[in-house]
């Protein structure tokens, strides 16, 4: 795993949950996991990942992701084994 992505992993796994992780980064995580990113209708995008399939929605116009989708992440990662 690049340097970048295992950042990334550790921010979303940092207490208190970061709210300044930018979503681009979080998607080339997911990609670097082996994940499928699919656009979904309106700023929703699909991530198929682990057999699973979570929608996420993309914030806009700010670049950074909210905590709670950090939170969701992170309870997702460590259901399926990953870690920082």
């Amino acid at each position: 795993m690049k340097k970048k992505h295992h950042r990334t992993l550790k921010l979303i796994f940092s207490r208190p949950v970061s709210g300044s992780i930018k979503w681009v980064d979080i998607e080339a995580l997911f990609i670097e996991l082996g994940a499928v990113i699919e656009e979904r209708a309106g700023s929703r995008v699909g991530v198929v990942l682990f057999g699973q399939v979570k929608v996420f929605h993309r914030l806009h116009p700010s670049p950074d992701t909210d905590k709670g989708a950090i939170a969701s992440i992170n309870y997702w990662f460590e259901e399926n084994g990953v870690k920082p």
